[in-house]
């Protein structure tokens, strides 16, 4: 997996897409059917979202999690001590054979290198009847708010086209389809509905400005006066005060035969 999208420090990761991992985490969690006393593995951890509500579950001394930004694991790390967190990327996890018995990764499928070779080294750590889950952004079908909304008006302003929409895993089946692709049983999909809240509009457009993800990036690319239009545009579109944002996201989940 590759860290070029997100090379931003961990707060700023917290106020982009972590306020939308706190809804969004425990449904993957339960959607994976992680259960107390397994072993899980938290592969794209980002500063800890989903490796704290595993850790939850099975205590942080039953979970693993790697990332490949320095900055992220290390975020992680801090915030769950007990967890055994480590730098690296999906494609060539640093654990034995069979040495967990579910794991997951939560938006981060549309971000590595090779998706195929990320879930079969997540197959390959994971125990025989073991589970292996994901999850994804609704992109295509418009069901993530916030990144729907930005690209909607780049599109209606002529400042380029949407980055997102040919992600892996950004549409529904995708990643069912790829279980299944690598042979994982039992293989099942569904939605995740999660939210984020926002204390005011600049609260929804600071997190753009810190080049983090697609969406950040080609923003950071803009000359300034277009920067303006797409904020302003984007303002016009969001209640004046506090507000929430609906995410939706698919999710797929199969077990190691």
């Amino acid at each position: 997996m590759s860290s070029r999208e997100f090379t931003a420090g961990a707060g700023k990761y917290d106020r982009w897409m972590g306020r939308y991992t706190r809804s969004l985490a425990p449904l993957l969690v339960e959607a994976a059917g992680v259960e107390p006393g397994m072993k899980v593995l938290d592969v794209g951890c980002g500063p800890g979202g989903l490796t704290g509500e595993l850790g939850k579950l099975v205590g942080e001394d039953h979970v693993a999690a790697i990332d490949p930004a320095p900055q992220f694991a290390a975020a992680c790390g801090e915030r769950h001590p007990g967890a055994d967190v480590r730098v690296g990327v999906a494609e060539d996890l640093p654990w034995p054979d069979e040495s967990f018995d579910a794991a997951l990764c939560c938006l981060v499928i549309a971000f590595m290198q090779d998706p195929d070779a990320g879930i079969r080294e997540m197959m390959r750590v994971t125990t025989p009847g073991g589970v292996v889950a994901a999850c994804m952004w609704d992109i295509a079908g418009g069901g993530m708010t916030m990144l729907n909304m930005y690209w909607d008006v780049v599109g209606e302003l002529d400042l380029g086209i949407e980055r997102e929409r040919g992600l892996p895993g950004v549409e529904q089946g995708d990643l069912g389809t790829r279980f299944d692709r690598m042979g994982l049983a039992d293989v099942v999909e569904g939605s995740l509905e999660a939210q984020a809240s926002y204390e005011d509009f600049a609260d929804f457009w600071e997190p753009f400005t810190f080049a983090l993800g697609p969406a950040g990036q080609h923003l950071a690319a803009l000359a300034a006066s277009d920067q303006e239009r797409v904020r302003d545009t984007c303002r016009a579109r969001l209640p004046a005060g506090a507000f929430v944002l609906s995410a939706r996201a698919w999710y797929a989940r199969g077990m190691v035969a």
